[in-house]
């Protein structure tokens, strides 16, 4: 009759291990999941991202030729563009303090051109230019992108933190380490109360 006893407890271990595995194995599984839905929305973001400071030089030079005593307006766009380039994105999304800095450089981007918009004010004739006009339709339809990847990005990362923190997937979570870190979230510049507007 001993021997059953044995039988049976080491049956319900065999069954408890297994069902265990199993959850493990699906909530794992369930995070790699939701984390390529993170990491596939992020290479969106650059994608857009990486569009805007493609249309950076070409928009810089058409002012240029309106506009040949701002000097200090085309440094400072360029610089904002070089700072842009030199964040490496990889892994960006898993690290916050990496995703800190690259928003920052994005940002400092943003007020670049904010500054040269301003400077193309200051010039009616480069306005009426259909080159510039082209430049500023695509940098404007870019901006609205921008804007709709990080709204997706933040969507994405909700879903993923949501489910890492949820108790008990934050037990699996935690045992794979640095595997599964919280992500990060695209907030607005500081004094963003009022909304950016991109004139020509």
């Amino acid at each position: 009759m001993g021997k059953w006893i044995a039988l049976g407890i080491l049956g319900v271990l065999v069954v408890a291990c297994l069902i265990g595995g199993v959850f493990v194995a699906s909530t794992y599984n369930s995070l790699v999941s939701l984390d390529q839905k993170v990491q596939a929305q992020w290479g969106q973001v650059e994608n857009v991202y990486q569009r805007r400071a493609d249309l950076v030089p070409n928009l810089v030079q058409t002012v240029k030729g309106a506009a040949a005593f701002e000097k200090d307006t085309f440094t400072q766009v360029a610089e904002a563009r070089a700072k842009v380039g030199q964040i490496n994105a990889a892994g960006i999304a898993n690290d916050p303090a990496a995703f800190a800095k690259f928003q920052q450089a994005q940002d400092g981007l943003s007020s670049a051109l904010s500054r040269l918009m301003v400077v193309v004010e200051r010039y009616p004739d480069l306005k009426a230019t259909q080159n510039f006009r082209d430049l500023q339709a695509q940098l404007e339809g870019t901006e609205n992108r921008i804007a709709v990847e990080r709204m997706r990005f933040n969507e994405a990362a909700q879903a993923f933190n949501t489910k890492r923190l949820s108790f008990p997937t934050n037990l699996v979570a935690g045992f794979f380490g640095g595997r599964f870190n919280e992500k990060p979230y695209f907030k607005s510049q500081p004094g963003a109360e009022t909304a950016p507007k991109v004139q020509f």
